[in-house]
């Protein structure tokens, strides 16, 4: 008795830790979404394991921006964009929802390409998946309320660990694999930019600031839950590049050795079935999938979110669909555009899964400094505005992506520069 005693305390003690968990977990885990997947897979099968580097000092700037995002939500209340809008006014407001929409576009397609891919493994159409796809999304979203609309995002969070058997049953050179994380190496070549852009882009992305300002604000959490959202951000990130790190590892230990080049997460899956066995290809496949029906679920609304919010039009998953028609309606309108981007024929799929990530990375430049200036304005958040280290993460953070943004577009406007240099 003493022992069932001691065990329902120690419940109790956590049930508001849980009642708070999910917004950092949930907005981690969608990073490895269907452009992730594939950016990591192209990186490891191109490069071997020369780009986790990336991973390693992206891990500090997705922990230190998320946490930046979920802080401001939890002490003003209100979204980035509705911030933006007040502070700075509505033409800077367009001006970065017409940058939001544009790089979530590309990540919302990506996603679908992603669904697409995975399910003509199995010989299933794209005209057929990705149609079922939208309107099994478009239900779930529409019909479950907030709270079950979470849990389910929580367990698909969990089927990320495919990645990770994926990784283990290949065996690869885990000490070469483990160095790579803390020896940076770079190459001045247009194919190793546009991927090291994409890794940075799928990992740190435009969607991703805005959505965990306004996940923490729907699920109504104020500035006493900071400390416990706190740990909740960082092991989100955590875990995001923890499974990219296995993808990347998984596709160099085979793919790359073998010489095999491929274009897409896809072409991983089914490459890996003779060097590494059916399992762990059948893994690969199904983790994609399951990432790319989240990330097509949560982009979306969070493009909702955004862009209802910065004009003032009621948004979150906490209204029905009649109580928020707008915001559900930009939500089925996103979708259908993002399914219609892969199934027309015109749209190349490489160009949606990586050159939309690389995308994302340039149009982060912005959006960052507009939650620098907001986080570190005192008279809207007091005692919970930047400290320094904060602020040089951000700004580190900043000029790395614009020194690696000017290689990207030299890249593609001036390849040859890269021979004289």
């Amino acid at each position: 008795m003493k022992f069932i005693t001691i065990i329902k305390r120690k419940f109790i003690f956590l049930i508001p830790i849980l009642a708070i968990l999910g917004p950092g977990i949930i907005s981690g885990s969608v990073d490895n979404d269907a452009g992730g997947i594939t950016s990591y897979s192209v990186a490891g099968a191109s490069f071997g394991y020369s780009l986790i580097w990336v991973l390693f000092l992206t891990t500090f700037s997705l922990a230190v921006t998320q946490e930046i995002g979920a802080r401001m939500g939890l002490v003003t209340g209100k979204g980035l964009a509705s911030l933006i809008r007040e502070k700075f006014g509505i033409r800077w407001t367009a001006f970065i929802m017409a940058c939001l929409f544009i790089a979530n576009m590309g990540t919302i397609a990506a996603e679908f390409a992603g669904v697409a891919g995975s399910l003509e493994i199995f010989n299933i159409p794209r005209y057929i998946s990705i149609p079922v796809a939208v309107i099994f999304i478009y239900l779930i979203v529409t019909k479950w309320n907030f709270k079950r609309l979470e849990r389910i995002f929580l367990i698909v969070s969990f089927f990320y660990i495919a990645y990770i058997f994926s990784a283990f049953i290949i065996r690869p050179d885990w000490i070469h694999a483990v160095k790579s994380l803390v020896i940076p190496s770079f190459k001045l070549n247009g194919a190793y930019i546009l991927t090291l852009m994409a890794v940075i882009g799928t990992t740190i992305t435009p969607w991703g600031q805005f959505f965990i300002q306004d996940y923490v604000v729907d699920k109504k959490l104020t500035k006493e839950d900071l400390k416990i959202e706190r740990g909740d951000v960082f092991f989100g990130t955590f875990l995001t590049n923890f499974i990219a790190f296995f993808i990347i590892v998984a596709t160099a230990g085979t793919l790359f050795i073998k010489g095999i080049t491929i274009s897409d997460a896809k072409d991983a899956a089914l490459a890996l079935e003779p060097l590494a066995g059916q399992f762990a290809s059948l893994l690969f496949a199904f983790g994609l999938l399951n990432a790319s029906l989240f990330g097509a679920a949560l982009v979306p609304v969070s493009t909702s979110y955004v862009i209802t919010e910065a004009f003032g039009i009621e948004s979150g998953l906490n209204f029905k669909l009649r109580q928020a028609p707008q915001f559900y309606g930009l939500f089925a309108l996103t979708l259908i555009l993002g399914g219609l981007m892969v199934i027309l024929p015109f749209f190349p799929l490489i160009t949606i899964l990586v050159v939309s990530q690389a995308v994302n990375a340039v149009l982060l430049l912005p959006i960052f400094i507009f939650i620098y200036l907001l986080s570190n304005d005192k008279k809207l958040l007091g005692e919970y505005a930047n400290n320094k280290i904060v602020n040089a993460v951000v700004i580190i953070t900043f000029i790395l992506i614009a020194i690696a943004s000017l290689f990207y577009f030299v890249s593609l406007f001036a390849p040859n520069l890269f021979k004289f240099l």
